[in-house]
């Protein structure tokens, strides 16, 4: 049998998006968000070390009624959540933005949970020209 040795050993993920899934939300079923959840992010990497991402999330803020953190997933990527935001009704709005590093093309989520405990997901695919993570 053959066994990897030096930096092959890492060319595998080290959590596969499923098991990220499974750890974050314990098998909550995690329901279609597009018609609430708008991704801004560019469908072609040029470099995937900086990929900027914008995630709006269409809720009134209110205590009764919130979104209490939104998750970014990238698929492929070794390490798939790169990014978790609480948020509070005093957030105003839910909105966030930041910059993503991608190592290779990959569908990447934003994931809401709202202050219910529902889960609702979006997922947009982006094609990356020269990866960032390695």
């Amino acid at each position: 049998a053959a066994v990897a040795q030096g930096n092959l050993a890492s060319l595998v993920p080290e959590e596969s998006v499923d098991a990220t899934l499974r750890r974050v939300f314990a098998g909550r079923p995690i329901k279609d968000g597009s018609s609430v959840i708008t991704m801004d992010l560019p469908l072609i990497a040029e470099n995937g070390a900086l990929v900027p991402l914008t995630v709006e999330v269409a809720s009134p803020q209110t205590p009764q009624s919130h979104v209490k953190a939104i998750y970014v997933i990238s698929d492929k990527n070794r390490r798939p959540l790169n990014a978790k935001f609480n948020l509070t009704p005093a957030s105003g709005q839910a909105s966030v933005g930041t910059n993503l590093r991608l190592g290779e093309s990959t569908d990447v989520r934003a994931i809401a949970e709202m202050s219910d405990g529902t889960l609702l997901a979006a997922k947009r695919q982006v094609k990356v020209t020269v990866g960032g993570c390695g």
